[in-house]
């Protein structure tokens, strides 16, 4: 099976400084990606402890890098000054073991802030969102991006997604522009678009599956370039995550396809009995293994008890030692 480790002059990186661009994307593409959620009292504030804890948690693994306050991260719900502490808390508890990127998006004015922010926060690159709400013409969308890159020196993914989906002539001009783009992360699923963007660029874009459970995806993905992939369930069963993520890149279709029938199907089933349980069902992964979780913000509703059971019983499957431990 692949390797899922950095290579050795990575970690040696991290201890001394904030990586390039060019060192991200390598970083990036040698290993498993996740987004840990941002946790939340009971009065759904930011809890600082128990957000710090779950990274340290979740670096000791060999992940490849982290996304913080991200999709799963509840990065919509959060508000600006929340965001760069949140990135700010994330950075120090990290401290360059694994690659942290911090979230751009909304209006480019506050892209612009969250990207200057990130850098000084001590992030290694950032995830840019598409826009908040409005639709954009392709001309548009690139004066964004062009926008944001221009703000920071870190390295760039950009999220292909909802209204901000680029063409190949749209990433062709980035791509020319923006030396500091390093990543295209797909949230859409087409797969024309995808084979025609590694066509036109290869190596020149680290490219990230970003569908919701991307593990659903991974295997035919990694047959259109896309060597990596953000991994929710991650936050609460990395054992599990890693070795699907190892299944994956070895091409061993019967393990991934034993794995998708065990786990991965009947959890998608609990997540889509609601719309906006993808982040949920992750702090409630949490919970299930007597970690702590915590509520999500509205317009998110958390799963209810009868759910959690079922989520409980189905993480029982895979990492029964996780429960029993909190028993």
């Amino acid at each position: 099976m692949c390797s899922t480790r950095w290579p050795h002059a990575a970690r040696e990186r991290a201890s001394m400084t904030i990586r390039t661009p060019q060192e991200l994307a390598a970083d990036l593409g040698a290993g498993l990606l996740s987004f840990p959620v941002t946790h939340f009292t009971k009065d759904l504030e930011f809890d600082e402890r128990a957000y710090r804890s779950h990274l340290s948690w979740l670096s000791e693994y060999d992940v490849a890098g982290l996304f913080a306050a991200g999709g799963s991260g509840e990065f919509f719900s959060l508000a600006l000054p929340e965001v760069d502490r949140v990135v700010r808390a994330a950075a120090d508890e990290v401290k360059g073991r694994v690659p942290l990127l911090a979230p751009a998006g909304m209006a480019t004015a506050i892209a612009v802030e969250l990207a200057r922010n990130a850098e000084a926060a001590g992030a290694d690159g950032l995830l840019l969102f598409p826009p908040y709400l409005t639709e954009a013409s392709k001309g548009g969308l690139v004066t964004h991006v062009r926008a944001v890159c221009a703000a920071t020196s870190l390295g760039v993914v950009y999220y292909n997604r909802a209204n901000g989906r680029l063409t190949v002539e749209a990433l062709r001009q980035l791509a020319d522009k923006c030396p500091n783009l390093i990543g295209f992360k797909d949230g859409i699923g087409d797969v024309e678009l995808m084979v025609r963007i590694h066509a036109e660029f290869g190596d020149r874009f680290t490219y990230i599956g970003g569908l919701p459970t991307a593990e659903t995806f991974a295997l035919p993905y990694l047959q259109l370039g896309v060597s990596t992939y953000s991994s929710a369930i991650f936050n609460f069963v990395p054992e599990f995550a890693l070795e699907f993520f190892a299944a994956v890149r070895a091409g061993d279709r019967e393990e991934v396809h034993r794995r998708l029938r065990k786990f991965i199907v009947p959890y998608l089933a609990i997540r889509d009995r609601h719309q906006g349980y993808a982040v949920s069902i992750i702090k409630a992964g949490l919970t299930a293994v007597g970690r702590h979780g915590g509520r999500v913000r509205p317009p998110l509703t958390d799963l209810t008890e009868h759910e959690l059971n079922d989520l409980t019983e189905l993480v029982r499957t895979v990492s029964p030692s996780a429960i029993r431990r909190h028993e």
